[in-house]
């Protein structure tokens, strides 16, 4: 199905201002976890308090490796379990708001997620320690879908032959936001408002622009599953039409690439790329130390910020006009030599040429793994299958931050980028060896 011109269009457009809001809010605090999981061990020095709870264990399982390890990893370890908590949350949330989406409608089922997304940045705004902060986390992890639902939304108003440039948009979206979110971000965490809780300024901000979000979806998107919706369609193959009815008989479309296989390189690939992505905040922290009288915050910030620069600019250009396999092969690629080039990076020039290749990574290989995806979804269960693919990719981003920090611990710096770079080798042989482009059918207006 697709949704005709003007209808299209303007459904796009709530949707690209939506996400802007939504994802830099989100990107926020990606540059502050440094500094606010120092702060938060600083405020409550008792033993008895979670976060020294959560410590004694960490330094148990430090004690289990042969090797002594500094106490200066112990952020590294917590931050990555905290990325790891989020995106465990999202790897079973995911799908069950895919498959909501598909038996209520998708407005109906991203509103829903936006009241969970407004209390989570509510519960960070009241965060004066840990707890509150991580219940903050798993709020939002259970409750964050607007990426998800984005990209089903985009599938249901696009025929085959404009949906990969349109889920670029999406990707550009994300871009835009991680040039211009963490430098606010990391801005607004020098304003102290108040003094139990420093990162009140950021906060603040981050929930002023979901509430906004959330009453331009209310006001202005209209529902777009095709079971559901009242605006106006293109002009549909017999076969799509009974399918959107329920008629019985229809038989089944061939997939080009699996579901299971997209699932599985969705999260092959993340697994290594979410534990190097984690691991740049605290790298650009170590690499800078004693030649600067910046704040971490500060640097992670310029860091992320030019990394989506770069990102946006190759989603706007060259990623809306290629085809999606396209992208997936050349963002792998980037991001093995990224790997190999960190495990060997000496000055702050190095890592931000790092950096850049993974810009390349981030504009590239999600957003096409989403538009194959798309592909292989009926309009009947797409939030489903997207949502499955979604939800592989987050459990990826879970194990990724702790297995590749301990590998960190365990072999250091170099060896745990070569072994990252290694595994993203085999990830780029299965994309070049077993994906395949999907045919695409033209429909007319």
């Amino acid at each position: 199905m697709a949704i005709a011109g003007a209808q299209r269009k303007q459904v796009l457009k709530v949707l690209m201002i939506s996400l802007l809001l939504d994802l830099i809010s989100f990107t926020f605090i990606l540059p502050l976890f440094p500094s606010l999981l120092s702060f938060y061990r600083a405020q409550d020095p008792s033993p008895n308090s979670l976060l020294n709870r959560i410590f004694h264990y960490l330094n148990a399982y430090k004690n289990a490796f042969a090797r002594p390890i500094d106490s200066r990893y112990d952020i590294v370890l917590l931050g990555g379990a905290l990325g790891s908590l989020f995106s465990l949350l999202q790897a079973f949330a995911a799908p069950v708001i895919g498959h909501l989406s598909d038996r209520h409608g998708r407005r109906r089922a991203l509103l829903t997620a936006m009241v969970g997304n407004i209390c989570s940045v509510a519960l960070w705004v009241s965060a004066t320690d840990f707890r509150t902060f991580l219940a903050s986390r798993v709020v939002g992890g259970l409750s964050e879908a607007n990426v998800q639902l984005a990209n089903a939304i985009v599938a249901d108003v696009t025929d085959e032959t404009r949906r990969g440039a349109s889920m670029a948009l999406v990707g550009a979206c994300f871009s835009i936001a991680f040039t211009f979110g963490p430098m606010l971000g990391a801005a607004l965490s020098s304003v102290e408002i108040v003094a139990a809780n420093p990162f009140i300024a950021a906060a603040l901000v981050s929930l002023v622009l979901i509430f906004l979000e959330t009453v331009y979806l209310w006001a202005c998107l209209p529902e777009t599953h095709p079971r559901f919706t009242t605006l106006k369609q293109e002009e549909v193959a017999e076969s799509d039409e009974k399918e959107k009815n329920g008629t019985k008989g229809v038989t089944p479309r061939g997939h080009t690439n699996k579901p299971a296989l997209l699932n599985a390189v969705h999260f092959l690939f993340l697994l290594p790329f979410s534990g190097l992505e984690f691991s740049l905040p605290f790298l650009t922290a170590t690499l800078y130390a004693g030649t600067t009288t910046a704040s971490p915050a500060a640097l992670n910030g310029r860091l992320l910020s030019l990394m989506g620069l770069i990102a946006s600019l190759l989603q706007g250009t060259l990623v809306r006009r290629l085809p999606p396999l396209v992208t997936v092969r050349a963002g792998v690629v980037a991001c093995a030599l990224s790997f190999f080039c960190l495990a060997r990076v000496s000055s702050p020039s190095g890592l931000y040429a790092a950096g850049g290749l993974l810009a390349v990574t981030s504009a590239t290989v999600v957003t096409g793994l989403n538009s194959l995806g798309s592909f292989e979804a009926r309009d009947a269960d797409r939030g489903a299958v997207m949502g499955r693919l979604r939800g592989w990719g987050q459990a990826g981003r879970a194990a990724g931050p702790i297995l590749f920090c301990t590998l960190f611990w365990w072999a250091g710096r170099e060896a745990a980028y070569t072994v990252g770079g290694l595994a993203m080798s085999v990830v780029a042989v299965a994309v070049f060896g077993l994906l395949k482009s999907p045919v695409l059918h033209a429909k007319t207006e």
